[in-house]
């Protein structure tokens, strides 16, 4: 290994735990390990989501203590968590089928109105 790759930056980091509460308020059965973030998510959102970047730092807050839990019919191995601070924001966890793993694939605002609609027809449950 070369002193360039032993310096590198890891590509994944673990940004907090899995909650079991979640598969329970959900009805999922995701697994209980460690949720990762690539180097590569700030690109994504500074490209993306880039009135939400300031929010990055807020992930691993998002994570531990969620206003709402939801899941997206779309992505059945996936949930989204959602905070309110001056935004909603929405952090996406998606499972790695190959190593089954959890990571955070994107993070971004939801509106007021959308969150009374998610809630409404259950995709969001209060996280209590």
């Amino acid at each position: 290994m070369s002193a360039t790759e032993e310096n590198s930056q890891p590509k994944l980091f673990k940004v907090g735990e899995y909650n079991q509460k979640f598969n329970d308020i959900l009805s999922c059965n995701l697994p209980t390990v460690d949720i990762m973030q690539s180097v590569g998510l700030e690109v994504h959102i500074r490209n993306r989501h880039p009135n939400c970047v300031s929010y990055i730092e807020k992930i691993a807050e998002i994570i531990q203590s969620p206003d709402y839990v939801g899941m997206n019919s779309k992505e059945p191995s996936s949930i989204e968590l959602v905070k309110k601070y001056d935004e909603n924001i929405l952090i996406a966890i998606k499972l790695d089928k190959d190593s089954n793993g959890l990571y955070v694939a994107s993070l971004y605002e939801v509106k007021d109105s959308k969150i009374s609609k998610r809630l409404h027809s259950g995709r969001l449950k209060p996280f209590v």
